[in-house]
């Protein structure tokens, strides 16, 4: 409630992120930061930080920009190499999990972009799914993209994809199916990613004098003299700092 939240979750993250620094601290490491891409605790730091708040902070799905990253099914992907990295105990199990499942995910994706079906295989199957029957031959991977289609289903109806299919677990299986049906947006995401990620590369002093910079409006002198933002890409999320502010910025820094 002292920084502004309401909640069990997010006194629950504050006071994990409180105690993982404060263990940093102590044996003089770097703080441990969790992007806005990569978890909703990040999301949520962020915002109290830049934005602020006036009345009491609950974490919706929907201050997230990126939530097609930040899914539920893929929080050990995002988050277990994380906590290894920072030696959590028992860590080493669970790494393990996760890149057997990062494995499994791609090595289906590559037998669906591979594996071609014949129209009289499986067009009986579509049509009993509401789905249009084949014109020609096609990847496992383009029939997968139909909406009433799934990886479970095709594997019932083609003998040797069930086959492939059951090599895994079903978790891996609904990672791969979910990265196939959702590629182009997840790829949009992820420019969105790597652009803020080239702004949070360009570094600020935490004693620089904004108000030398008569180009920035006011409120922004203001607001970023108070906050003092790390990166030019914390910057651009501050309340109040417009995109022609972060431009000035640029302009200073030589980019």
């Amino acid at each position: 409630q002292i920084n502004g939240t309401t909640g069990y979750e997010e006194a629950a993250c504050q006071g994990l992120m409180a105690g993982i620094n404060a263990h940093l601290a102590i044996h003089e490491r770097e703080p441990f930061i969790l992007k806005r891409s990569e978890a909703y605790i990040g999301v949520l730091i962020d915002d109290l930080i830049n934005k602020g708040t006036k009345e009491p902070y609950r974490m919706f799905t929907s201050r997230a920009e990126y939530r097609l990253l930040l899914r539920q099914d893929n929080a050990d992907l995002r988050l277990t190499p994380l906590a290894h990295a920072l030696g959590i105990e028992g860590m080493d199990e669970r790494l393990a999990r996760v890149e057997a499942k990062e494995r499994a995910a791609r090595e289906i994706e590559q037998f669906a972009r591979s594996f071609s079906v014949a129209p009289e295989d499986i067009d009986r199957w579509l049509e009993a799914q509401g789905s249009a029957p084949l014109r020609q031959r096609m990847r496992l991977h383009s029939i997968l993209l139909r909406p009433q289609v799934s990886l479970q289903g095709l594997g019932e109806a083609l003998p040797a994809v069930g086959e492939f299919l059951r090599r895994y677990d079903e978790e891996f299986v609904r990672e791969a199916e979910i990265r196939m049906k959702y590629e182009g947006y997840l790829r949009k995401e992820q420019e969105l990613v790597e652009k803020m990620n080239k702004l949070e590369e360009l570094r600020l002093r935490e004693d620089f004098d904004y108000g030398s910079l008569p180009a920035l409006s006011a409120e922004a002198r203001e607001k970023l003299a108070r906050i003092k933002p790390r990166t030019l890409g914390q910057a651009s999320r501050i309340s109040g700092v417009s995109p022609a502010d972060i431009s000035v910025l640029m302009v200073h820094l030589g980019r």
